[in-house]
């Protein structure tokens, strides 16, 4: 299955939230789409990921008036490193003013593993249609601490892990099925599609099947995509 096909993002909003690959999933649709990229929270430089980057309060006008497509808007370049995002009602009003498809980064991680949500994560547009929880399946096998876990006090309470205890399969699948992990917070209407990340050899394809198939029983999520963001032909598996 196409990577596009595989997490919905044809059309309509797709959000990505979690750890492990949001920022080169993103970069990917985007290579595949004409899609309007944008964010409700931080988000590193991404221009080239895209057509053009615009930096305005206004992005309805902006996509409405910019031809060039993937094409990148946000509200403020906050440090040389990254850019600020959209309170989410603008990210609202984006998409019910543009046709195209819309890829949004709702929450951070510090580039760890794996995740769960603060109080005040993910920022999700009311609009999403798509969520997409990412986690890494390098997390299985790796001990529950800051270096690998984003948060690791919630992740702990979601899997019964102490931390500094090995995250299992089972343990990645419980972050991102629950409503307090990958689930959290997803709109009314929304389907999400959850993905496991980094699956490039035949072992952690393995591991990312058990975590799939934890995932599924579950949740009634339609399917668990498992992909390799930075090979040419992403998807490796649909569960």
């Amino acid at each position: 299955m196409d990577v596009v096909e595989a997490l919905a993002a044809r059309s309509g909003t797709t959000c990505l939230v979690g750890a492990g690959g949001k920022k080169t999933t993103m970069r990917t649709l985007a290579a595949r789409t004409d899609a309007v990229v944008t964010a409700t929270v931080r988000i590193p430089i991404f221009d080239r990921w895209v057509e053009r980057v615009v930096v305005t309060g206004d992005p309805v006008s902006a996509a409405e008036r910019v031809d060039e497509r993937p094409l990148g808007v946000v509200p403020e370049r906050e440090r040389e490193d990254r850019y600020r995002g959209y309170d989410p009602s603008v990210v609202d009003r984006l998409a019910r003013a543009v046709g195209d498809p819309l890829v949004v980064k709702a929450d951070g991680a510090r580039s760890r593993l794996l995740k769960a949500p603060a109080d005040h994560e993910p920022q999700l547009p009311t609009s999403a249609d798509t969520v997409v929880p990412v986690a890494s399946v390098r997390a299985a096998g790796r001990p529950l601490t800051d270096e690998h876990v984003h948060r690791v006090n919630r992740v702990a309470a979601l899997t019964g892990r102490s931390p500094g205890e090995e995250l299992r399969p089972d343990d990645i699948a419980a972050v991102l099925a629950d409503e307090a992990g990958g689930l959290k917070d997803v709109p009314d209407g929304a389907t999400a599609v959850p993905l496991l990340n980094m699956v490039d050899d035949e072992r952690l394809a393995a591991t990312a099947r058990e975590v799939a198939r934890a995932v599924r029983d579950r949740t009634d999520a339609p399917r668990v995509v498992l992909a390799e963001m930075r090979a040419a032909d992403p998807v490796v598996d649909v569960v």
